[in-house]
């Protein structure tokens, strides 16, 4: 199993100032510690009720990307995940692109059918239904497969879409991922989001809050999708996110690494933690050396 770090608050001792500072020492540690992958949200409200106050400092989330592709080496990076309507298709696919040529191949593209109607009516994105997100969705997905497929971007062919029109959709450079930045899609509704993640995806990512027995009951889903599209089931990524907190009188190393025993039970090959502490630096460097040693054999 692999472990990765989400990072959804920078609301940290020393206010904005520090900001800077504190996520590239956390990026950096996490980096070193062995993390898999680091990731952000894109949101640009906290989310309220829930991690804090919608007014809590928040970033754009492939701004916050390039910052961190700056001052890590190994892990790969995305947004856990982004909101369909919060940029037009083709600019999101640069920006992943752009993401995945400036850190040397570590990009992924986390993508979903977005949720948060106050942090998007309080900017002024549009927020259709949710019928109609999805079916943007879609056509986000197919235009990245258009975008990163060979031959661009000599061969770039007009898409034309129910909601998208790309007359000449070239990209260029393209990624250093092959054959692509790997594609994850959030979430988990059965007869949509788990139906595209077979179709279009190479990653799932579930909240391990529902419970392991939800989880594999999901992951049984996604398999009868693949099994309906003839897609191999093997070839997607099971990720899961959950908040862990390695503190005393909170959780030890090793209730973590039991935890992760259990994901990886149910199928889960990465699970991606965020932590209440994870300023304090401390719980970065002790999953390095006691917890993701640990569960490298999951």
């Amino acid at each position: 199993m692999k472990l990765g770090l989400q990072i959804p608050s920078f609301t940290w001792p020393g206010g904005p100032a520090a900001i800077a500072g504190k996520l590239a020492e956390v990026a950096r540690t996490a980096d070193e510690a062995g993390f898999a992958s680091i990731w952000v949200m894109d949101h640009f409200f906290q989310i309220a009720p829930g991690l804090g106050k919608a007014s809590d400092p928040m970033f754009e989330g492939y701004g916050a990307l390039s910052y961190l592709a700056a001052v890590t080496r190994k892990a790969r990076l995305g947004t856990l995940v982004t909101g369909v309507h919060y940029r037009h298709p083709g600019f999101l696919i640069k920006q992943v692109t752009n993401l995945d040529v400036l850190s040397g191949g570590r990009a992924y593209f986390g993508v979903g059918a977005g949720w948060y109607e106050r942090e998007s009516k309080g900017l002024g994105f549009p927020f259709p239904p949710l019928a109609t997100r999805f079916e943007w969705l879609e056509e986000t997905l197919q235009i990245a497969q258009q975008m990163w497929a060979k031959g661009q971007p000599e061969t770039a062919q007009p898409f034309k879409g129910q909601h998208f029109q790309l007359v000449e959709p070239i990209n260029s450079p393209q990624p250093l991922s092959k054959p692509h930045p790997p594609i994850m899609i959030g979430g988990m509704g059965e007869k949509k989001t788990l139906r595209m993640v077979a179709q279009y995806a190479d990653a799932c990512n579930l909240f391990a809050r529902a419970g392991e027995d939800e989880l594999r009951h999901k992951l049984d889903v996604l398999a009868g999708h693949c099994q309906a599209l003839g897609r191999p089931y093997e070839e997607i990524e099971r990720t899961c996110l959950a908040t862990v907190h390695l503190a005393p009188g909170k959780m030890s190393a090793d209730d973590i690494i039991a935890y992760c025993q259990r994901l990886a039970g149910v199928g889960i090959q990465q699970a991606i933690f965020n932590m209440p502490n994870v300023h304090e630096i401390e719980p970065l460097e002790q999953f390095g050396q006691q917890i993701i040693p640990a569960v490298a054999g999951f």
